[in-house]
């Protein structure tokens, strides 16, 4: 039976929740279930629907293909897709009271207390977008790791990888941390995990009772904060300063848990001091407290030798090491590791199985290849020359279009810079911001960071998403915002 054509006068509207196809997908099933395209109504060819939407053929392809496959579609050959009979009703035009829905957990509850703020925080779609975090563009990476990819693919074992992580990474980044960081671990001690988000969730759950409190460095990752807090954890905020986390001030009442960034303060531009490393490992010693060391971007260092890490001073086993292959690579690779300490490895692979079973195989062995044969190393060098040279440009364009507006740190290693506003008041700041954003250009304020409020308004400039090009536009556009506003 030919039903009615496709959707006469039917108008179908994505809404803009993940990709293309999904919303459409969305959108589809929604028409069908209900009633504006009933049982047996023809759809049109993949190509035509593509075109009336806007979209790519294989967007329309992908979701007719997941409507077959979930039984709203049926294909009838040489005449096309058509709507199958569904076992249900039309959705009712009079819909009846919901039931009470039971309350969230607590967990729930103080995850969406933080959640919102946290995924709202990141811009999309501006043309220049002085973003931290962006992937470095390196050119041939992309090539390279696309062959590698095929490769693993082809090679790769396709049973349930160990939840430890592969064998040969695990050893390529031990070898590595002894020679570039100062670490010396065995292949034991090491988990992959997907990204240092991970790795801090472990450290919660492993580590952390409702109540228990964690002390951080403030300013502080955003995200960090935001998993202790959803963990029932009590943060407890420990000032920064030029030699990094003041010692001095961790809780008299011990922590159970305490996060630093020592090789880097994030998003701060201080190195932890040697004296603050000992008297921190100290701490734990005598409080029987633990350590996430996070060393997000320590290998990027332009001027001299990356300092070694805390970690190489724990004769103790008090610190768990935290590394990400974000930065030197790119953050959709959702891949790092931790080095834990003995007693707890089984505790943290137990925890890392309930999570997600493992991280994925075949990503872990085109890493681990690249490691073997020097190209990660080659990538890193290159990346810190190129680091380096964007963020001069991006203090030439500041010091010339914005002028003394900024107090500049500007630290000899990572992908980012602090600016402290002189002169201008929060709200003058956020004006700043939104103007910037309306003209597509990307600023962050540094206040998300802190516990308790800075005593002026920043930002937090990342360069390494942009060529040196883009960097001077965007800091062209940056003083032309701060005139069109008379700041």
């Amino acid at each position: 039976m030919n039903g009615p054509p496709w959707g006469r006068g039917l108008f179908l509207e994505l809404d803009g929740r993940g990709p293309r196809h999904a919303q459409l997908t969305r959108a589809l099933k929604e028409a069908i279930r209900n009633g504006r395209l009933p049982a047996h109504t023809r759809l049109p060819p993949t190509r035509e629907l593509a075109l009336s939407l806007g979209l790519s053929r294989s967007t329309a392809l992908a979701a007719y293909e997941q409507l077959q496959a979930e039984g709203f579609l049926e294909s009838r050959q040489g005449s096309g897709s058509f709507v199958a009979p569904q076992q249900m009703a039309p959705v009712p035009s009079k819909v009846p009271p919901a039931r009470e829905v039971a309350p969230p957990s607590r967990y729930v509850t103080r995850l969406r207390e933080g959640i919102d703020r946290a995924v709202g925080r990141r811009h999309y779609g501006l043309r220049y977008n002085l973003q931290y975090a962006e992937p470095l563009v390196q050119p041939g990476l992309a090539e390279r790791w696309s062959k590698e990819i095929a490769h693993a693919a082809a090679y790769t074992d396709t049973d349930y990888p160990r939840t430890q992580g592969l064998p040969a990474l695990r050893e390529g980044i031990c070898d590595y941390l002894a020679r570039r960081r100062g670490v010396v671990a065995s292949p034991d001690d090491v988990i992959i995990v997907n990204g240092a988000q991970q790795a801090y969730s472990l450290s919660a759950r492993v580590l952390l009772d409702e109540g228990d409190r964690v002390a951080l460095e403030d300013p502080h990752y955003f995200s960090s904060y935001q998993i202790m807090r959803v963990h029932g954890a009590e943060i407890v905020g420990v000032r920064t300063d030029e030699d990094g986390m003041v010692c001095d001030e961790l809780p008299a009442e011990p922590a159970r848990l305490v996060c630093v960034t020592p090789s880097h303060q994030f998003p701060g531009a201080s190195l932890m001091s040697l004296p603050r490393r000992l008297q921190l490992i100290a701490y734990a010693e005598k409080h029987g407290s633990w350590i996430v060391e996070d060393d997000y971007d320590g290998e990027l260092r332009f001027d001299g030798h990356p300092l070694a890490a805390l970690r190489a001073l724990d004769a103790a086993s008090r610190v768990i090491y935290v590394g990400t292959f974000s930065k030197v690579l790119f953050p959709s690779l959702r891949l790092g590791y931790m080095v834990v300490p003995p007693a707890l490895r089984d505790d943290f692979l137990a925890a890392k199985w309930l999570s997600d079973m493992a991280s994925p195989a075949i990503e872990q062995a085109a890493l681990a290849a690249l490691i073997a044969d020097g190209s990660f190393e080659r990538f890193l060098r290159t990346g810190i020359k190129d680091l380096k040279l964007r963020r001069d440009t991006l203090l030439d364009g500041l010091r010339t279009h914005v002028g003394d507006r900024l107090e500049l740190y500007d630290p000899p290693a990572g992908m980012h810079i602090v600016g402290w506003f002189r002169g201008l008041d929060e709200a003058q700041a956020t004006r700043l911001v939104d103007h910037a954003a309306s003209r597509g250009l990307g600023l962050h304020p540094m206040a998300p960071f802190y516990l308790d409020p800075p005593s002026r308004p920043g930002l937090l400039i990342g360069y390494a998403g942009m060529s040196c090009a883009e960097i001077r536009e965007a800091t062209r556009l940056f003083g032309s915002c701060l005139r069109e506003l008379g700041l």
